[in-house]
């Protein structure tokens, strides 16, 4: 099956589809943020992500504060933390210009139902569902009812809660759904991924296809991921690691997006499809493989042994698979060292 998002097929018979998640790093600098699409698009990527929130639309003041030790975000009050991590609204349309500038597509994740209005006003493609927000039911009717193609992360989900959102959306109106596999963990790690659930999601929802929303570091993971089937890779992105961001530290670099583009593509064009036998390209290199060939010698009645009959390249003689039957037979005419052997010699 295919999906279209604007001017883009997405399919198992296309190239993966790279997403640039911008989130936070931009760091509250509407240049910086410019800055980072006109990198990725250099770097080949195909779509730029925004969040559309504000922190009020995300918790309230004081609600929580963020006590696991071992998070990234630790110490920090929830609040305050969306305060520094959101786009400003009045941001998402110069940001999405510049992306269609370049040719990419631009789209977003709505964290509510005011932020699918404001979008639906920038004519936005398509929309994505984060992890933490797909059993948000009224949030998936109102998304779904854009009638637009939406991308739904599963990360933190249990399958009955992946299953329920698939049946809002689709009872909602949603025609062309891709869920993307996702470790909500920052950073995700290699041991915690689980990439052998992409084909089983691909056997459960059939109508959909399947991607990877990718937190873990580098492309190894998402070069396995398509491997596997995934037709869409998401990557959080930044300028430099080094410049600090709420998500700065499991965000890839513009260098590491531009492998990241064309290791993918490599790993779709490398599935190619079940194949046996001798390949066009492959053709010359039959000359290479070994054969019988007189390595001495041989008069008329001569008997062949294992010193004057030898299997070696290239491959103008007989197969080798007759060299036991040949041994001990006797040579039909002189044979001069060096010449393939044939049945017109035997």
């Amino acid at each position: 099956m295919q999906i279209s998002i604007g001017s883009r097929l997405l399919g198992s018979d296309q190239p993966p589809f790279i997403i640039a998640e911008l989130s936070g790093n931009h760091n509250q600098d509407l240049n910086r943020g410019l800055a980072i699409v006109d990198a990725m698009a250099a770097a080949g990527a195909h779509a730029i992500k925004l969040q559309t929130y504000t922190a009020d639309t995300m918790t309230l003041p004081g609600a929580y504060r963020i006590d696991d030790p071992n998070s990234l975000w630790y110490g920090r009050e929830l609040h305050e933390l969306y305060q520094e991590a959101h786009t400003p609204w009045e941001w998402h349309k110069p940001l999405f210009d510049r992306a269609r500038e370049h040719g990419m597509l631009a789209f977003s994740s709505p964290f509510d139902e005011t932020a699918v209005d404001f979008l639906e006003t920038l004519e936005v493609p398509a929309y994505k569902i984060a992890s933490f927000e797909n059993t948000d039911w009224p949030l998936l009717r109102r998304v779904a009812a854009t009638g637009k193609p939406v991308i739904m992360s599963t990360g933190a989900s249990t399958l009955a809660e992946v299953a329920e959102a698939v049946q809002v959306l689709r009872e909602a109106g949603c025609r062309e759904l891709i869920l993307l596999k996702c470790t909500s963990t920052y950073p995700a790690t290699p041991q915690n991924t689980n990439l052998r659930t992409l084909p089983h999601f691909q056997q459960l929802f059939p109508d959909c296809l399947v991607g990877l929303s990718d937190h873990t570091m580098g492309v190894g993971a998402a070069v396995a991921a398509v491997a596997l089937g995934a037709c869409v890779v998401e990557k959080h992105v930044t300028l430099r690691r080094a410049d600090g961001g709420v998500d700065s530290a499991f965000s890839l670099e513009p260098e590491e997006v531009a492998q990241l583009v064309t290791e993918t593509e490599r790993a779709w064009q490398a599935l190619g499809q079940v194949q046996y036998g001798i390949q066009r390209a492959e053709e010359k290199s039959r000359l290479y493989k070994r054969s019988l060939y007189v390595a001495q010698n041989i008069q008329a009645g001569e008997i062949f042994t294992k010193e004057n009959l030898r299997v070696v390249r290239p491959g103008d003689g007989l197969p080798p698979r007759y060299y036991d039957q040949l041994l001990g037979k006797p040579a039909r005419q002189n044979l001069q060292a060096g010449t393939p052997l044939t049945w017109e010699a035997l």
